[in-house]
């Protein structure tokens, strides 16, 4: 079975454990309410029985919640990736009804769909040579038969036999310190409050400082953000960017923060300066955290294309980037750009932005991304 098959039917099993889950607890709770008067002459006896079955009973809302949240996520990357799913996929397919056999001409016009789709040329030019050689080793004639090999092949290309994590590693002696870079007006300050109201709702004590401090309105737009999702602040405006980074982070450790979002200017026209600036909040950080920051995320808009990507390489020379934040992915109908991103610097993508509400920053995921992206053709 290819992963085409396995992407398809894990999503469909996840919606079907979802409704399976919600039938029994109704079932239960209908067995409870009849069952009440004996549990209550009885319930000496019945003291051990009860509490099991009220860890059952937790068991399986916990399971529950955790189905529905995936399900939400799942329904996230459909709405999110529609505009790329209607783009692409609709090229795919139509290609497919134009030609009966695969032949030169065919494979061309893949390769045009594929890089008007922002994968990437590096990338277009790999997965044509693996789809080749399939072709050729299986004895592919026809362009119907292609589509899970496609799908399997992008994969497959995504991964690169690599363990890949979303995850933040969160530290038990003290703050997580995440910075973020990006030029201005990516979404920057927009994706810390999302991710701040994120780890809020995982049961995290979330401070953002706004180190930006020489972009008009950038430390305000950060203060209001904390508090429309609960998260502590710190910031000063016209300030030397090290300092502000220096006293939130002692704020943080003063008042018991686990998480601190820390907000940095892009003005990635003068690198050189850019770089010192970096480099000293880093040195700053290094000095009150041990080990330094966790994580530098750099932020990007899906929807400029090639020109993100060129911004991604040039913030990969002037600092050590972990992870990709890629906001505004539902406003393209090239979704492409993961897998270019993941090609042209290497750093895996932590983040994507499908949508204007807090709850549409979603941590990535292959699997989902693949699924929503070629869902019509599932």
């Amino acid at each position: 079975m290819g992963i085409f098959q396995k992407i398809k039917n894990m999503f469909q099993s996840n919606n079907e454990d979802v409704e399976e889950i919600e039938n029994k607890e109704i079932d239960n709770s209908l067995d409870e309410e009849t069952l009440s008067d004996d549990v209550f002459l009885e319930n000496v006896v019945e003291e051990d029985s009860s509490n099991k079955k009220v860890k059952e009973k937790k068991k399986r809302r916990f399971s529950k919640n955790n189905k529905q949240e995936e399900k939400q996520s799942v329904k996230v990357y459909e709405k999110g990736l529609s505009k790329s799913r209607q783009g692409f996929v609709s090229k795919l397919a139509n290609l497919t009804n134009k030609y009966h056999k695969i032949t030169d001409e065919y494979f061309d016009e893949l390769e045009e769909i594929l890089i008007m789709a922002d994968i990437g040329v590096n990338t277009v030019m790999d997965f044509m040579d693996r789809l080749r050689k399939r072709v050729r080793e299986e004895s592919i004639t026809a362009p119907s038969q292609l589509k899970e090999i496609i799908v399997d092949e992008l994969f497959i290309i995504y991964v690169n036999d690599e363990v890949l994590s979303n995850k933040i590693q969160y530290r038990d002696d003290g703050p997580t310190v995440i910075l973020f870079i990006g030029v201005n007006g990516v979404g920057k300050t927009t994706t810390i409050g999302k991710l701040a109201h994120k780890m809020i709702d995982e049961g995290k004590k979330v401070l953002l400082v706004g180190a930006d401090t020489f972009r008009a309105g950038a430390v305000d737009q950060l203060r209001e953000w904390s508090e429309r999702v609960g998260a502590g602040f710190f910031g000063k405006e016209n300030s030397d960017p090290a300092s502000v980074v220096y006293d939130g982070i002692l704020k943080s450790k003063e008042e018991k923060y686990d998480v601190v979002l820390v907000d940095t200017a892009g003005r990635l026209q003068n690198k050189v300066n850019l770089m010192k600036e970096l480099e000293k909040i880093n040195k700053v950080i290094d000095g009150l955290i041990e080990g330094g920051a966790n994580e530098t995320l750099l932020v990007i808009d899906a929807t400029t294309g090639q020109n993100g990507i060129s911004q991604a390489v040039a913030f990969k020379e002037i600092t050590n980037i972990t992870g990709i934040v890629l906001t505004k992915l539902d406003g393209t109908a090239k979704g492409g750009i993961v897998l270019a991103i993941k090609e042209s610097v290497g750093i895996p993508v932590k983040y994507i932005g499908l949508g204007e509400t807090k709850d549409d920053l979603q941590s990535f995921d292959i699997e989902k991304y693949i699924y929503g992206l070629f869902k019509d053709m599932m």
